[in-house]
């Protein structure tokens, strides 16, 4: 089910509902390459970039922003107004409202610091 003012961009992939159907709500634009499984939900006003993979039952809530490359497993909600950075791998539901980076996802904020440690480590061992 695509509902108004949808925008699929070239060579995406949206299922087939197996069970219910894969809907994407109104508003909601996909950029390239972009797939979305069976069953899934894509809420309104969403957002999702190129090359970002949705796993089947996935629910995203209204005005959720996924960057480049990032991906879902299956059967999980994200929360609406949520970001996830390119490159984020979300395997568990999470809240909306807050923006998410890395793998396993994590807070932003959580992922700049582990980064810069680590960075800070590996300086220090040289």
């Amino acid at each position: 089910v695509i509902e108004d003012d949808v925008e699929i961009g070239a060579n995406c992939a949206i299922d087939r509902g197996a069970l219910e159907s894969t809907i994407i709500k109104e508003g909601a634009k996909l950029d390239n390459l972009v797939h979305v499984a069976h069953n899934c939900e894509v809420g309104e006003y969403s957002l999702i970039t190129g090359q970002v993979g949705l796993s089947g039952s996935t629910k995203l809530g209204r005005n959720v922003v996924m960057g480049g490359q990032s991906g879902t497993a299956g059967h999980l909600e994200i929360g609406p107004f949520a970001t996830i950075a390119a490159r984020g791998g979300v395997t568990k539901s999470i809240a909306g409202g807050k923006v998410y980076a890395g793998f396993p996802l994590m807070e932003h904020k959580k992922w700049l610091k582990l980064n810069a440690t680590l960075s800070r480590l590996l300086e220090k061992k040289t």
